[in-house]
């Protein structure tokens, strides 16, 4: 019996022994291949010098540089309509005559006053020149003791007092005439002359129409007249990029009723008031107004066609550029044995930097940027060129990679290139950067 009692504990002791061991290797083999270091895979390109041009691009319509809204000065039924909208005219023609009538009849009752302030004026003439001579008369008399200090009196009383009526009937004929030559304006305005050579590019009314006069509110828009040999696009930029565009800067316009045809322009004025949109609201967006002189109009092109504009605002060449989506940003990290105050003075910035390919791993490099394209990026520091750049995945470029992060490179094949490709990283970035 003792026999057996000993054989079965040194079993179980053999037993707990091997899963002992086992436990110890599985916990080995847990630690070591927590250890293993993690290996991203990425694509590449090399930092090298060009020529890139940064483009701000907008939106807008189509406007003529000069045009001119006709409204009435006057108010009455058209009688004459002698032109259509699409008309060209040419400065000083006819486009429009208000029924005259009663302007006639107010220029002929002006001139009628006119007529009788002036023969009133006539009679006040004649009997100043008559108290006049009384007056002087009196005074001669009064000087030889012949007329007596009252009559004297009279006699210039008399006199001032006709004075007086004689200065306020010239006042009346100057009132008159300034009546009359308002009158004279009133029915001159009955008839509207074009102000400019140009096309009629809207016409509102129509023959035996009455219209309102401007004399007391804005009046009836009648016509627009447009000079169509000076074409602009105004297009709106958003508050971000409108401090990149200078006056004369150039611009390629896409007018949408041309399809591929190019217009070259040129930016003749850029706006000092923002035009907001959705204010107080998420979708809040600030623009700014750019106007655009056309250099090439076409002589089909006509207002209010819509258009986009790439305005060229500056070049560079033989720069050091790395593409967009090698750029990323990344906030310095505390060093070995820094404390970390409770309440830092100055929230540090996120830095630039790239990601250089050092062997088998990455060197992480600040950088300090510059003007872009859509595909490159200027460095203007940080980088000499021929440097080869992590440009993909988005991912791994903008959260995952570190400064000494291990990577492998695509294979690559005959000729040189790697099998992978950028395409997939780059329309990552795309669709991330249109989200943001």
């Amino acid at each position: 019996m003792g026999k057996g009692k000993g054989k079965s504990s040194k079993k179980k002791l053999f037993i707990f022994g091997a899963l002992a061991l086992m436990l110890v290797i599985i916990v080995v083999l847990v630690i070591t291949s927590g250890e293993k270091e993690k290996i991203i895979s990425v694509q590449t390109e090399k930092a090298e010098k060009r020529t890139i041009t940064q483009v701000v691009s907008a939106t807008g319509k189509i406007f003529p540089e000069y045009q001119v809204e006709l409204r009435p000065e006057v108010t009455g039924e058209i009688v004459d309509l002698p032109v259509k909208e699409g008309d060209i005219v040419k400065k000083g023609q006819l486009l429009i005559r208000i029924k005259p009538v009663q302007y006639i009849a107010q220029r002929n009752r002006a001139a009628a006053t006119l007529e009788s302030s002036k023969a009133m004026l006539k009679v006040r003439e004649a009997a100043l020149e008559k108290v006049k001579a009384d007056y002087k008369r009196i005074k001669e008399l009064f000087q030889k003791d012949l007329a007596s200090e009252q009559e004297l009196e009279t006699a210039k009383s008399n006199y001032l007092q006709n004075v007086g009526q004689y200065e306020s009937q010239k006042a009346s004929v100057k009132q008159a005439e300034a009546g009359l030559a308002d009158a004279e304006e009133q029915l001159q305005k009955t008839a509207i002359y074009s102000p400019i050579d140009g096309r009629i590019t809207t016409l509102n009314v129509e023959l035996s129409e009455r219209v309102l006069g401007s004399s007391f509110s804005q009046g009836t828009h009648l016509m627009t007249v447009a000079d169509l040999s000076k074409i602009e696009a105004r297009v709106e930029v958003d508050e971000n990029d409108v401090v990149l565009i200078s006056i004369g800067d150039t611009t390629n316009i896409d007018i949408d009723a041309f399809g591929d045809k190019k217009f070259i322009g040129l930016v003749s004025q850029i706006g000092n008031s923002a035009k907001t949109t959705g204010a107080g609201s998420q979708d809040e967006v600030v623009n700014f107004e750019v106007r655009i002189s056309l250099i090439n109009p076409d002589s089909k092109i006509r207002p209010g066609m819509s258009c986009d504009a790439d305005i060229e605002t500056e070049t560079k060449y033989d720069i050091v550029t790395v593409p967009i989506q090698a750029v990323t940003a990344r906030m310095d990290k505390p060093k070995d044995g820094e404390m970390k105050k409770d309440k830092p003075k100055r929230r540090s910035k996120p830095q630039e930097v790239v990601f250089v390919v050092d062997g088998n791993s990455v060197k992480q490099t600040k950088i300090k940027t510059g003007i872009s394209d859509d595909t490159y990026i200027e460095v203007a520091e940080g980088l000499e060129g021929g440097e080869e750049v992590v440009t993909g995945p988005y991912r791994a470029v903008s959260k995952e990679l570190e400064d000494g992060s291990k990577i492998m490179l695509p294979k690559k094949d005959k000729k040189g290139e790697g099998k992978g490709n950028n395409k997939e990283s780059e329309a990552e970035a795309d669709s991330t950067n249109a989200s943001n």
